[in-house]
């Protein structure tokens, strides 16, 4: 901000016009609110130009001309007087839509991001000539086209298939469970066994974006700068998988001005963890709120900002640091040594415990047969109709007082998780989750009421917590 004088008076000056050698001041109001980046320069160029009399805000001629004293402009200048792409578009789209506003003029590398907002007309400029042409009416307003956001979302595919990964049916069964309640999911098994293929196989099954979850993520890879360039729209569920390597900051987000971190850019998708135990601990645990509240909020000093993070967590992990299966009490104490560095509460908060074996010769010599993404979505798809007729949130969400109502279970299934709770030791927070996955498991059966062989497998979904 403090070099955006100088950008604008330089580009003023190459651009033909003139506000004199005095001292300018500029007053960026309100004073306390911090503001950051490039994205002032434009209307500091224009509210210069008028302050100086060398542009004036005429009124329409009619109806039909647009009012453009009523637009939003932002836009970084650069010093031949272009107008350089900025970050945050779409978010300052949606605030002027929600503000009243009639249109936003923004760079014309970002005018296809603005459009996704509805009921907003957007100009994208590449000048500040075309500006100040728009603005005095020499110049036609030709406002960008709305994108075909269902076209656009429905068309995302995920670039692995199930089909491709051979074997494994019992842990795609648990993949398929895990995507129809929105549950989060660790898998456990030897190196080379399909762990990180099905976790990016993953989003092929998941319900396609709605408009306002495609919006709502391009906000924030917008505000981070992430938005690929010519992309006006982020239609595929992200899937974020950030080295083990990763600081807190990075996870969770942070910095001195609080930027989102992996878990807020996996918002509505998933965020893949592979190798869990070689992430240092304290990262782990803070994960443990934003996994409860769906939130995570960045104290400093100065402010406190909160991000969306409502993501799925899919895990991977060895048995053991060298990546194989143990065998023998020394191999069982190998194991257990590296499981300890997960601790039980984060463990308690993932739904899903699935164990992922090495795959035999015969079943890697044979021409892929196994379930298809395209079958498993179709179920998982109905899975969530369910859940959103019935409650409107996916089972995943559901809180104690609404599982009581909608997860009832039978005499049967009662005593079958109050022995696994006894002879496993589980916490409330499991029990619920056993609870959770068994709906869910009723609903991939198009089952209303919860049945003691859905439980059974509910519990079987425990595995870590029988190896703690």
């Amino acid at each position: 901000m403090k070099e955006a004088l100088q950008r604008v008076r330089a580009a003023l000056a190459n651009t033909g016009y003139t506000t004199g050698n005095g001292r300018l001041l500029v007053n960026l109001a309100p004073a306390d609110l911090r503001k950051e980046g490039p994205v002032y320069d434009l209307p500091i160029a224009l509210g210069l130009l008028i302050s100086a009399g060398a542009l004036t805000l005429p009124a329409p001629a009619d109806d039909s001309t647009p009012d453009l004293r009523r637009y939003v402009v932002a836009g970084e200048l650069a010093l031949d007087g272009r107008v350089r792409p900025i970050k945050g578009v779409i978010a300052l789209a949606a605030l002027a839509r929600q503000r009243g506003f009639a249109g936003v003029i923004v760079p014309a590398d970002n005018a296809q991001e603005a459009a996704a907002v509805p009921e907003l007309t957007v100009l994208g400029v590449r000048t500040l000539s075309e500006v100040v042409g728009l603005l005095t009416g020499h110049l036609e307003p030709v406002p960008a086209s709305p994108p075909d956001l269902a076209g656009l979302l429905e068309a995302s595919l995920a670039p692995i298939d199930f089909a491709d990964v051979r074997g494994q049916e019992a842990v795609k069964r648990a993949i398929m469970i895990a995507a129809s309640g929105s549950h989060n999911l660790i898998m456990l098994g030897p190196a080379g066994t399909g762990k990180s293929m099905m976790a990016k196989a993953l989003p092929g099954i998941l319900p396609p974006l709605t408009p306002d979850e495609a919006i709502e993520i391009t906000r924030i890879y917008s505000a981070a700068g992430l938005l690929p360039p010519g992309q006006g729209l982020i239609t595929a569920r992200p899937v974020r998988t950030p080295h083990h390597t990763a600081s807190a900051a990075a996870i969770v987000g942070g910095g001195m001005i609080p930027r989102p971190g992996e878990i807020s850019l996996a918002h509505h998708g998933v965020l893949f963890l592979d190798e869990l135990p070689e992430f240092p601990r304290f990262v782990l645990e803070t994960l443990r709120q934003p996994l409860e509240d769906h939130v995570v909020t960045v104290a400093r000093s100065h402010a406190a900002v909160r991000f969306p993070a409502s993501f799925m967590l899919v895990a991977a992990m060895n048995p053991t640091p060298k990546g194989d299966m143990p065998a023998g009490e020394v191999g069982r104490r190998a194991m257990e040594q590296y499981l300890s560095r997960l601790s039980g509460p984060l463990l308690d908060r993932i739904d899903v415990h699935v164990e992922a074996p090495a795959v035999s010769w015969n079943e890697l010599s044979k021409a892929p047969v196994g379930t298809s993404s395209a079958t498993m979505r179709q179920r998982v798809l109905a899975a969530r109709l369910r859940q959103l007729q019935r409650q409107g949130i996916p089972n995943s969400r559901l809180s104690g007082k609404q599982l009581d109502s909608l997860a009832v279970l039978d005499d049967q299934s009662r005593s079958m998780v109050g022995n696994a709770m006894t002879e496993l030791g589980l916490s409330a927070r499991a029990y619920d989750k056993i609870r959770r996955v068994s709906r869910t498991i009723a609903d991939l059966e198009d089952s209303d009421s919860i049945q003691p062989q859905h439980v059974a497998e509910a519990i079987g979904y425990r595995l870590l917590d029988r190896r703690m």
